[in-house]
């Protein structure tokens, strides 16, 4: 069954204004103003004004006067469209191949067999959050069985992101408003009228009566919310994406006959590919059905590629995934993801010492949904867990090793825990600490070896220092464990014990 996740922007317009002009202090309120003829108002407030009291729709001559040194910034649609288009695209490019401008504040993703690759619904939407708030934009993100679902609660709701279970969805929309219906203003405020408040009053009351005062538009919302009539996400596509069509005069449903067309489309891809000299790193499959339905299927390699052979591999293994339904009238192939190629000679098989490749081998671990294949790379930091990054499977070598004065656990954890301790100080080892509720006697220890902050990361590790110890507990597990602090001084930290890692 199809997942839609729809992602709300409601500052958009003066989140776009704080990103092209840096210069604008945060802590300053920021409105964007519209106008018509001699009227001003307001058609953008950033959290800062609206805490004020202002809000959209109010007049510019009073805003300003209430509130003293207000950024004002004249309003440009068509910079605020432009912003979302490339928010969609990027989306499309990380998340799903289906993916679509929901104007004018939000996109729209059909995330149908995508959310495993992002490790769930629930974390694929606090990622999504998270790495527009690290773009300086502000999201609210809602998954839900329909677009006009999600699209409603993401206007709605307070919180960042909402997962509404499968088969859920006429529970969770009952009391949205009905300007969450998407329906014009003139209908919305006849219904006002009318007495009615909620899309729960409105599905309850007989359609021959709606409809005849106005028309199909509120029983076709209704209908697309509830998930009665199917509403396809038409996928965004930019000139810069290639992208082959196959139609047929005739549907096709069998698998063997899917699989020839996509052997031509890919064919005529890598064509295309070769003339500008790229490789695909991402393909995306649309088959549209009959229904007016959309599926997709994704394929992604390990670094960028044009073959044939292997590309055609790669989605032919996922063709049990595709539902025909009544028939497919038209398959899309698109290259979402493309880097320069250049053409080079293939190592012969005679070669004894040629370089092994687990490009291939990346690939098919990939597409069976494992994209979270990486390599561990060495960094220049002295503090531990900043000493190690996530680099691609297949990405060179970055030239630089770990030193080994001192040793070093097998297993970093990704976050010190405190630990309880007995030691004395300033300098000495633990006798003994606790470490999930379990009490450890020390027989060994090693160190300390002193760490120091790095003063140019944060101005609050300029003094800060963390003392290691290596040490060994009576049955012989050997765990790596470090005093924030040097044990004299509070302002080079709090003294307070951590566990780091643990030896083999």
């Amino acid at each position: 069954m199809p997942r839609v996740v729809s992602v709300f922007f409601p500052t958009l317009a003066t989140d776009r204004v704080r990103r092209g002009d840096p210069s604008i202090p945060a802590e300053v309120p920021l409105v964007v103003v519209a106008r018509s003829g001699s009227k001003r108002w307001l058609s953008a407030v950033d959290l800062n004004t609206a805490k004020l009291g202002l809000h959209v729709g109010t007049a510019a001559a009073k805003a300003q006067a209430l509130v003293q040194g207000l950024h004002m910034v004249d309003a440009d649609l068509a910079a605020d469209l432009a912003a979302l288009e490339r928010v969609t695209i990027w989306a499309l490019s990380q998340y799903s191949p289906i993916v679509a401008i929901d104007p004018p504040d939000g996109i729209v993703m059909d995330t149908e067999g995508a959310d495993h690759l992002q490790g769930g619904e629930e974390l694929m939407l606090s990622g999504l959050v998270n790495r527009f708030r690290a773009r300086g934009l502000m999201a609210r993100a809602v998954v839900a069985d329909t677009w006009g679902a999600a699209h409603g609660l993401a206007r709605s709701m307070s919180a960042e992101t909402k997962v509404i279970p499968t088969g859920k969805t006429a529970d969770a929309v009952a009391r949205l408003p009905l300007s969450s219906l998407r329906i014009s203003s003139e209908t919305l405020i006849s219904l006002r009228t009318l007495g009615f408040q909620t899309v729960g009053e409105l599905a309850a009351t007989p359609r021959a009566p709606l409809t005849l005062r106005f028309g199909p538009q509120i029983g076709r919302r209704l209908d697309q919310m509830f998930g009665r009539v199917a509403e396809p996400i038409d996928p965004i596509r930019c000139r810069e994406i290639i992208e082959v069509h196959r139609a047929f005069a005739e549907p096709i449903a069998a698998a063997e006959t899917i699989g020839k067309y996509i052997s031509r489309l890919v064919t005529k891809l890598c064509v295309e590919l070769q003339a500008k000299g790229l490789g695909v790193r991402r393909t995306d499959l649309i088959v549209h059905r009959v229904d007016n339905t959309i599926q997709a299927l994704r394929a992604g390699t390990a670094k960028p590629v044009r073959d044939v052979v292997w590309l055609t591999k790669l989605l032919r293994d996922r063709i049990e995934k595709i539902d025909p339904g009544f028939g497919i009238e038209k398959l899309s192939l698109a290259a979402t993801m493309v880097e320069p190629l250049d053409d080079r000679q293939i190592a012969s098989s005679l070669v004894d010492d040629a370089a092994v490749d687990v490009g291939s081998f990346v690939d098919v671990l990939g597409n069976r949904g494992t994209y979270r294949i990486y390599r561990l790379a060495p960094v220049a930091s002295d503090v531990p867990e900043r000493s190690v990054q996530r680099i691609s499977a297949v990405a060179a070598e970055v030239g630089q090793t770990w030193p080994m004065i001192w040793p070093r656990p097998v297993r970093l954890m990704d976050r010190p825990e405190l630990i309880e301790v007995m030691a004395l100080l300033p300098d000495h080892p633990p006798v003994w600490f606790t470490w999930r509720g379990k009490r450890r006697r020390v027989k060994r220890a090693d160190g300390p070896e002193r760490i120091f902050g790095e003063w140019w990361q944060r101005t609050s590790e300029w003094a800060a220092v963390r003392d290691y110890f290596t040490v060994e507990d009576e049955t012989g597990e050997r765990y790596w464990i470090f005093r924030s602090g040097d044990g004299v001084d509070l302002d080079t930290g709090s003294h307070r014990w951590f566990i780091h890692g643990t030896f083999a």
